[in-house]
C-alpha cells in the first residue's frame, strides 16, 4: 500500500470518528476504519476492564464468524488470556519505549509472521477457530494508560500481515485514542448537561426533554405516563440554623430515597428540578403503582434525621385529569397537586383527578391565576 493511499486511510478514519455521535458510532467507525486501511475482512475494538481483569469486546465489523455480534453484551476475554496487554505493555513503558502493534498467524511460532512471533497462543487458538489466517493486534494507549485493543485480521489464503502493517497499525490506533478521547469528552459533557451535580440524579432539562418524548408516546401509543413532583419540607430551616453544608446533604439523602423508590418503577426517571424540588417521571406502570410508590417515597422522607418530611403531588394520564396533550399540562397538574399537600401538611400523595367531577386540584391547575390567601401565582410549564 502506497504512502498517499495510507494517509488518505488515516484521514477516513479520523474523519469518521469525529463524524460520530454515540460512543456505538466511534467504535465502529474506529474498527471499521482500520478494517479498510489495513486491508482485513474483520475488525474488532475492545476497551480493557481493570476492575474486571478482562478485555471486553466493544465492536466487531466486517465478515463476522458464528457469535459474533456488531456490539456484543457479553463477549469478554479474561486478560489472563491475553497477558501482552498488561505484561508487554507495562515492560516496554518501564524500559522507555513506546508500545505498538504485533502480528500472530494461524501457524504459530515460527510461520513466518511479521511481528512478535506467536506470543498469544490464545490468539492462534482464535484465528484457526475462526477460519482466519492472520490478525495485527494494536494496543490503544489514552492518558497515558493502556486502554484496550484495535484487533484486524485476515482470512486463510490471503497475504500474512507484514512487520510494516503493524507499524502502520499503531499509527492507526493513535488516531483511534485521540477520537476515544474527544467520544468521551463530549459524552462528559452530554452528562453534565443533563446531570444535577449535587445528587447525581438528572435535571431539569432532562426531565424536559424526557417528558415532551413520554406524552408523545402517550398520544400516539395511549401509554399511561405518571408525574410526581416532590417539594422537600425544612431544608431553608435547616439551611438557616445548621448551615448550607449540611442542608447539601439533606438534598444527597433524599435524592437517594428518591432514587431507590424510582428503582421499584421500571425505567422511571428521578430528577431534582432545583432548589428543594424534585420529581419522579414514569412511562408505562399504572397509576395506582406509581402512587404506591409515591406512598413509599413519602414514607421513607419522613424517616429522614433532617428536615420534615416531603410534599408529594401526582398526576398520572391513567387517571380522570382530562387530556394530556403537552408535558406543560401534566406538569401543572402534578404541581397544583403538590402545593396542595404541601398547603394541608399532608403525609401522603395527592393525586390530581381523584376526588370526582370538581377536583380541587384540576381546578387549581386549570385557573389563570390561583386565588386564595399564599397560593403561588402561576405554577410551572405555564
Amino acid at each position: 500500500m502506497g504512502e498517499d493511499v495510507r494517509l488518505r486511510a488515516v484521514v477516513a478514519l479520523a474523519q469518521g470518528m469525529a463524524a460520530a455521535h454515540t460512543p456505538r458510532e466511534s467504535w465502529r467507525a474506529a474498527a471499521q476504519g482500520a478494517l479498510i486501511a489495513l486491508g482485513g475482512s474483520f475488525a474488532a475494538l475492545s476497551v480493557w476492564e481493570r476492575e474486571r481483569g478482562r478485555l471486553r469486546v466493544l465492536a466487531n465489523v466486517g465478515e463476522r464468524a458464528a457469535g459474533e455480534e456488531e456490539f456484543p453484551e457479553n463477549e469478554a476475554y479474561p486478560v489472563n488470556q491475553f497477558p501482552e496487554i498488561t505484561e508487554f505493555l507495562h515492560e516496554r513503558w518501564a524500559g522507555g519505549g513506546e508500545p505498538h502493534a504485533w502480528v500472530e498467524t494461524a501457524g504459530g511460532p515460527g510461520s513466518g509472521d511479521g511481528g512478535r512471533a506467536g506470543y498469544c497462543h490464545q490468539r492462534v487458538a482464535a484465528l484457526r477457530r475462526r477460519g482466519r489466517g492472520c490478525c495485527v493486534v494494536a494496543p490503544i494507549v489514552l492518558h497515558g494508560r493502556a486502554w484496550g485493543e484495535l484487533y484486524v485480521a485476515r482470512p486463510v489464503g490471503e497475504p500474512v500481515f507484514e512487520r510494516a502493517d503493524a507499524d502502520f497499525a499503531s499509527v492507526l490506533v493513535a488516531v483511534v485514542a485521540a477520537g476515544i478521547a474527544q467520544t468521551e469528552r463530549l459524552e462528559e459533557a452530554r452528562r453534565l448537561a443533563f446531570t444535577d451535580s449535587l445528587t447525581g440524579l438528572a435535571n431539569r432539562r432532562a426531565v424536559d426533554l424526557r417528558l415532551d418524548e413520554a406524552v408523545e408516546r402517550h398520544r400516539a401509543e395511549g401509554a399511561v405516563v405518571s408525574l410526581v413532583v416532590c417539594d422537600l419540607n425544612g431544608l431553608k430551616r435547616v439551611n438557616d440554623s445548621l448551615g448550607h453544608a449540611v442542608g447539601d446533604r439533606l438534598l444527597e439523602r433524599f435524592g437517594s430515597v428518591l432514587s431507590l423508590c424510582g428503582a421499584m418503577l421500571p425505567g422511571a426517571l428521578a430528577a431534582r428540578l432545583g432548589g428543594d424540588e424534585f420529581c419522579l417521571l414514569s412511562v408505562g406502570p399504572s397509576s395506582d403503582e406509581v402512587v404506591r410508590v409515591a406512598d413509599e417515597l413519602c414514607l421513607r422522607a419522613g424517616e429522614l434525621e433532617l428536615g420534615d418530611g416531603v410534599a408529594c403531588g401526582v398526576a398520572s394520564t391513567g387517571d380522570p385529569i382530562g387530556a394530556v396533550r403537552s408535558a406543560r399540562r401534566l406538569f401543572r397538574l402534578a404541581d397544583a397537586a403538590q402545593y396542595r399537600a404541601k398547603a394541608a401538611r399532608a403525609r401522603v400523595p395527592v393525586v390530581a383527578g381523584r376526588e370526582g367531577a370538581d377536583d380541587p386540584v384540576i381546578r387549581l391547575a386549570d385557573s389563570a391565576r390561583p386565588t386564595g390567601a399564599g397560593e403561588r401565582r402561576r405554577f410551572r410549564g405555564r
